[in-house]
């Protein structure tokens, strides 16, 4: 098989969670123990710092790899969904996963691991874990898939745990309360490892910190001590920061949602940094300084508040459930231009009427849907958006909803394309700008 023919053998014949929900998520360890016993548990080549989070815990990944390859590393990065390419989930030092290593890893390993019928997932963590070893890397950013005690991630035993946030999504596998769903995240936290918790609230705190009691692990709560004390977003993109340890810093992603983000982030490079005489990984103030700025040309990350065009101003954003659009609607409202457009779509396992409240009432919406299985039909978006007195018309793809917007749009226009981390990629992969 080539490359094309292996990607569309592993979306095939694995279960896809981005592509079928539910069906694909498997409860318990046994597939990962295996293929990770198989392989001869190549995580303990190297390093790890894992992270879980409902919402930021793609930047945060991405923020701190991007750090530590400032700092002289070679960093293994292991995120998903990709929005493009498979190979964006696997990276060394901003660098994905070469075709060929997929193509021979699939050929040479489906003997074992057919007969365990593992998820895309499992198998591609497993891959991961694989590829970082032989690349020889000085530390992994490893991001939870899904909740964190039973994701498959979770074999390792990192040098730092990071937990961004709790919100509620996910409810049908991690549960319906804050509480209960912290407690899944909270799993990821190991003996004697410190934990940094991003955000935390009344009904959260007490599930982190008894984890972290019980597993005899330091907890930091950044929000207790805030790295991040001023935070400000530039027009020509992104945010300029005021800190408590590391000085004026740029960021160059834009989203209000970063200010937390970065603070998370930097609170864990902090405690990294009291940690060198026992990890060996030296982090700098000019680390960081350097690091931000650039962080997707040092990482490959994309999606994230990224202004694709200008006038009309057109930006994207992944931002998928309502945890992320609490702060994407105001910032989205807040833009200064003549009509706000938004072409919008999300899919079935989100809680859509939630969003729709947030969703600006000023603006021309253009409804659609993204090429998944799991895309709330475009007709069924119009509708809904129409019961909560939004205005616009619906379109069957996202190409179309695109072509539509900036039709309609005038050069002071701002217009916006999300909802779903599948819109954004089949926007990404029109190559329209």
């Amino acid at each position: 098989m080539n490359y094309p023919e292996t990607v569309a053998y592993l979306f095939s014949s694995t279960l896809v969670f981005e592509h079928v929900g539910a069906t694909a998520y498997k409860e318990g360890l046994g597939n990962t123990l295996a293929l990770d016993s198989h392989f001869g548990h190549p995580h303990h080549a190297y390093p790890t710092i894992h992270v879980a989070g409902t919402n930021g815990k793609g930047s945060c990944s991405h923020a701190l790899a991007a750090i530590l390859q400032q700092a002289g590393y070679r960093v293994g990065l292991y995120t998903s969904p990709h929005l493009v390419d498979f190979r964006e989930r696997i990276r060394v030092n901003g660098e994905p996963i070469s075709e060929e290593r997929v193509v021979t890893f699939v050929e040479r390993e489906r003997g074992f691991f057919e007969p365990l019928h593992p998820s895309f997932f499992e198998l591609t963590t497993a891959l991961a874990f694989l590829w970082f070893k032989e690349q020889k890397v000085d530390v992994a950013v490893i991001e939870v898939g899904l909740g964190g005690r039973l994701d498959c991630t979770n074999v390792i035993t990192p040098l730092l745990s990071v937990i961004t946030n709790i919100s509620l999504d996910h409810t049908q596998f991690l549960g319906d309360t804050l509480a209960k769903i912290a407690g899944e995240k909270a799993g990821i936290i190991k003996h004697g490892v410190p934990v940094v918790v991003g955000e935390a609230v009344a009904e959260t705190r007490p599930v982190f910190e008894r984890a972290a009691a019980g597993r005899q692990a330091p907890v930091v709560f950044a929000q207790n001590n805030p790295e991040v004390t001023a935070s400000t977003a530039v027009a020509t993109g992104g945010r300029d920061y005021q800190t408590r340890s590391y000085g004026p810093l740029h960021g160059e992603l834009g989203g209000d949602c970063q200010t937390l983000n970065t603070n998370t982030v930097l609170t864990a490079v902090s405690v990294l940094r009291r940690l060198e005489d026992r990890t060996g990984l030296h982090v700098s103030a000019a680390d960081v300084r350097r690091a931000l700025p650039r962080m997707a040309s040092l990482t490959g990350l994309m999606g994230r508040w990224q202004q694709l065009h200008e006038a009309p101003r057109v930006v994207c954003d992944t931002g998928h459930n309502v945890g992320g659009w609490q702060l994407l609607a105001p910032q989205i409202a807040a833009q200064p231009c003549r009509q706000l457009r938004i072409v919008f779509g999300m899919v079935d396992d989100k809680d859509i009427d939630a969003v729709m409240r947030l969703l600006p009432r000023n603006a021309v919406y253009y409804w659609t849907q993204a090429a998944n299985h799991r895309a709330i039909p475009a007709p069924r978006v119009q509708a809904l958006g129409s019961a909560h007195g939004l205005r616009g018309r619906q379109y069957p793809t996202v190409a179309a909803a695109l072509r539509a917007a900036m039709a309609d749009a005038a050069p002071d226009d701002f217009v916006f394309i999300g909802g779903s981390s599948y819109v954004v990629a089949d926007l990404l992969t029109l190559n329209y700008f």
